[in-house]
């Protein structure tokens, strides 16, 4: 059983520890100034990952251990230019009976049902018809969807747990709902549906086995234009299935696939995609980035593209945010200091109703 998880690393300052992990990564590096190697890991449970250290007797485990391997470890806890680290004597693979996979892959704290359930009803009140087949199409989608649901949303930023990207999703389109009616520029359906399908193409573009990672066709490709190429797919698919779908109802009613029928015949059978509508959605998905520096192919042109990277911006900025807050109490950080110095936002970050609602010092006597 783990009895210890990296969350609590600040009460076991200085202190030997043995305990099981998954190895996040692992390399031999040359030692500085000096002849020989040492071993560096990066150790990782549901509550978080940090550095180790192994400076002898590790050839049979850079032999045997690999990215994703659980491991049992011995070492000490130390802190190291703030950040806790360990320093360890022993190493090696644990075995199937003593892992229990909950311990090491982090998971929303959300119901995934219950999210998902509620997402689709936002999807299904679409006014929009062909929108709404669309965006079914990926949820009911028999790879896709169970993806989608199960899928983080980062390997470490932001919603980097299973459920992740449903979570950033569904609070996101919750968003863009409660901000649309300020803005009567942008068409809801449209802004919804990009919200919803904006970053789809993360369940190729990550893994989350025992560990997350990027997968090939993600570090090569990327979510952008594998979000891209997935709506080109899935519209194609769709039109194809409209096209089978009228040639049969003229065949039912006694007419060949070319020949014409009276505009009333056949209402209920679902025309091609509109071109227009299919537009605007790559637009999205190749902008929401907001920047080119930040990987965005196009910058946004359009009142739903625009809304959408702003409102996806700050979504994922909270949910970094709420992660170093947790990170600096976990350290032991007090409400009067910042966090360390994010580097994805370029500064460090103060939790300001920590400040507020700690006890006031009291002052000192002369």
């Amino acid at each position: 059983m783990k009895d210890f998880f990296i969350a609590d690393a600040s009460r076991f300052e200085n202190q030997p520890i043995t305990s099981f992990f998954v190895i996040s990564a692992i390399t031999a590096r040359d030692k500085k100034g000096s002849s020989g190697q040492y071993l560096a890991l990066t150790l990782a449970d549901k509550s978080g990952q940090f550095e180790a250290r192994m400076w002898e007797d590790f050839a049979d485990a850079l032999q045997t251990c690999t990215a994703g391997c659980y491991v049992k470890v011995q070492g000490q806890v130390s802190k190291y230019q703030g950040k806790f680290q360990i320093t360890l004597t022993k190493l090696r693979l644990a075995a199937a009976s003593e892992i229990d996979t909950a311990d090491f892959i982090p998971t929303t704290q959300f119901d995934i049902p219950t999210m998902a359930a509620e997402l689709r009803s936002y999807v299904e009140a679409f006014r929009n018809p062909h929108l709404r087949r669309l965006v079914l199409s990926f949820l009911d989608d028999p790879t896709l969807g169970p993806a989608f649901r199960e899928a983080p949303a980062a390997k470490r930023l932001h919603h980097a747990w299973i459920g992740g990207l449903l979570e950033h999703v569904l609070h996101l389109v919750r968003i863009c709902l409660a901000t649309a009616p300020f803005y009567p520029e942008v068409d809801p359906d449209l802004l919804v549906t990009g919200a919803i399908l904006h970053d789809i193409g993360k369940v190729r573009e990550l893994s989350w086995a025992s560990s997350f990672d990027y997968t090939l066709e993600g570090q090569l490709i990327g979510h952008i234009s594998i979000a891209q190429r997935l709506l080109q797919e899935k519209i194609s698919q769709l039109d194809a299935e409209s096209a089978a779908a009228t040639d049969a109802s003229r065949i039912s009613s006694g007419l060949q696939p070319t020949e014409s029928r009276s505009s009333n015949e056949g209402a209920s059978a679902p025309g091609p995609f509109p071109p227009q509508l299919r537009l605007l959605i790559e637009h999205m998905i190749l902008s929401h980035h907001g920047k080119l520096e930040f990987g965005s192919p196009k910058l946004p042109m359009t009142p739903e593209a625009m809304l959408l990277s702003a409102l996806d911006d700050l979504e994922a900025k909270f949910q970094a945010l709420r992660n170093e807050f947790a990170s600096s109490a976990a350290a032991g950080r007090s409400a009067s200091e910042p966090t360390e110095w994010v580097r994805s936002m370029d500064r460090a970050l103060f939790n300001s109703q920590a400040w507020l609602n700690s006890p006031t010092p009291k002052p000192t006597k002369n």
